[in-house]
Formats: structure tokens, sequence, C-alpha cells
């Protein structure tokens, strides 16, 4: 027993970890956007990840450094009106600030336009569309370019959480149709996969080289600290704890093509013995599908990093 536990100190003593760039969520940019006037011509932050700079009106922020990070923030022409959705959300922790994530419905009533849709608040390593238009209703994952190039083979992903799980009636809505599903269940989700890819033909290509995710289906009292989800490499459909949700996709993330057209990234297969190429991490107040949620579900998070 005396030799195994020193055993385990010293392989976790030998650990690093490194911060996630911006992934302390002290350094916001944010852009002052006015909604049209048929809304009431209100003024709202759309906030960024990122170096820290304020610009008055829609024009896109600049080059981000080296951000990797996207969020569900929109500021979005639909219909002919502007307007701006803001489920992610810089709050103060301590001597700095985290990363608040709530799944809103947002509403648009004005003469002529009845708009409402769920938002799930999200950060992930991507860049989503701006200006976000009615295109993106019917194919919602066309907004996102998801994943960023990485080549490194973390053993973890660690971050502190906090979390408000409602545990409430689920409710669709994509702007135009309202209903709710009685039925369903929502819960927060942290998701880390590492991927190589490859282009042919225009179609966007992968093998799943790692997989760490965690869905938190119940509230904490206060924040949990140093969370660590390990991160498991190749074929993990036979391995302890398996769940649905990790099982390869065709049709969940789209990524930009060598021309310029969002795709699917279609995965073939798990592979341990090949080289990462990109990195998606996706934090989330919510694990439905795009339009989809628990109003009011809300996760906090800050220091995300990972562990060598």
């Amino acid at each position: 027993m005396f030799v195994c536990a020193c055993t385990y100190v010293l392989a976790h003593a030998e650990e690093k970890t490194e911060m996630m760039p911006f992934g302390n969520f002290d350094s916001w940019a944010t852009r002052y956007i006015k909604e049209s006037f048929i809304l009431g011509g209100e003024t709202k932050a759309h906030y960024s990840i990122g170096p820290r700079e304020t610009i008055q009106g829609p024009t896109p922020l600049p080059k981000r450094g080296n951000s990797p990070w996207g969020t569900s923030n929109a500021y979005a022409k639909v219909l002919g009106v502007e307007t701006v959705t803001v489920p992610v959300t810089p709050e103060k922790r301590g001597n700095g600030y985290c990363c608040r994530m709530e799944t809103k419905l947002h509403q648009i009533g004005a003469i002529g336009i009845n708009f409402n849709a769920v938002a799930t608040g999200s950060v992930f390593t991507g860049v989503a569309a701006d200006p976000m238009t009615t295109e993106f209703t019917t194919d919602p994952r066309a907004a996102i370019n998801m994943g960023v190039p990485f080549r490194k083979r973390p053993v973890a992903l660690m971050l502190d959480y906090k979390a408000k799980i409602l545990n409430g009636e689920v409710t669709y809505a994509n702007g135009t149709t309202v209903s709710k599903r009685p039925n369903e269940h929502d819960a927060a989700q942290i998701i880390l996969l590492l991927q190589h890819r490859w282009e042919e033909n225009g179609r966007i290509f992968a093998y799943r080289v790692g997989t760490a995710t965690e869905r938190i289906t119940k509230s904490t009292q206060n924040w949990v600290n140093n969370h660590r989800l390990d991160v498991r490499y190749g074929d993990i459909t036979s391995q302890p704890n398996y769940k649905p949700w990790e099982a390869l996709s065709r049709k969940t993330h789209k990524a930009r093509n060598k021309s310029g057209r969002m795709v699917f990234v279609e995965e073939k297969g798990f592979r341990a013995d090949v080289e990462p190429t990109h990195i998606i991490i996706m934090i989330s107040s919510g694990c439905l599908p795009p339009f989809t949620g628990c109003v009011g579900n809300t996760l906090w998070v800050d220091n995300v990093r990972l562990v060598y």
C-alpha cells in the first residue's frame, strides 16, 4: 500500500498543466451594438474572449491575438432586423473573472415580427459567423467553424466550474416554431476531442485520436476547483463508462474546407497511433441539439487548462 501510494504521488508530481490561451477568462473584447429602432434601439454589449478592446458598433472584431475561443454570442440580422443575443458573459470571480454561460430564450416582438429562439451559452475552440443571418436557422452548424490546429497529446483537461441545473421543461424554438418537450432532459456539458483531419475532394475526414467528455446533471453549491477529465486515446467504445454521445460522428461539427465552404467533419474511426491535427473543446450550459434547451440552466467555468 505504501509503495502504491508513493508511485501515485510521484506520477502526478511529474505532471504539468498549461493554461489554454485566454483560458483564465480575465480578458474580453467588447462591442457595443445598437439594435434596430423597432426593437427599441437599445445598445447592448457583445462579448468575445480575447485581447481587451472596445469597439462601438457592429464592425467585426479584428484578429483576436492567439485566442482560440468562439462563443454562442451573436450579432444577428434576422428578417431585416439587427439584434444581439448574449448568453455568454464575463463575471467577477475573486480578483479576476470567470465565464458565465446561460441557456436563454431570445424573443423579438415588433411590428410584423415574431421571433423566438433558444440560445445555449457555449464557448468552443473555433470561430462563429458574424453576423448571423436567417440562413443559419435551417443550418445552425454552418455558423461555427469548429476546432483549431493542435498537435499535442494531453492526458487530461482541467478546469474550475459551478453549475445551476434546473431539470425543468425543455423548450425548442428556432425562430418561427416554439414547442415544449416534457420528456427530454437537459444538462451542462464539457467536451474535448482530438482529431487527425484531412481533406479529399472538398470533404473533410478525421480520425478520433482522443476523447474526454462529461455531462453535469446536478447543481453545485460552490465552485468545484481543479476538476479533471482524463483523455482516453483510441477506441473508447469498449472502455469503462463509454456513453452514446461519445460515438463517432459524421454530422455533428462543421469546418471550412480549402475552398472556403463549410462542410461536416466526417469521423472515419478511432486511431490512437496518429498525430492530432485539431482540438475541439466545447463547454456549454446545455447538451441538446441547436435551438433546444432548458431555459435558465447556467454554467460558470474558469481556468481551463491541459494536463501533460
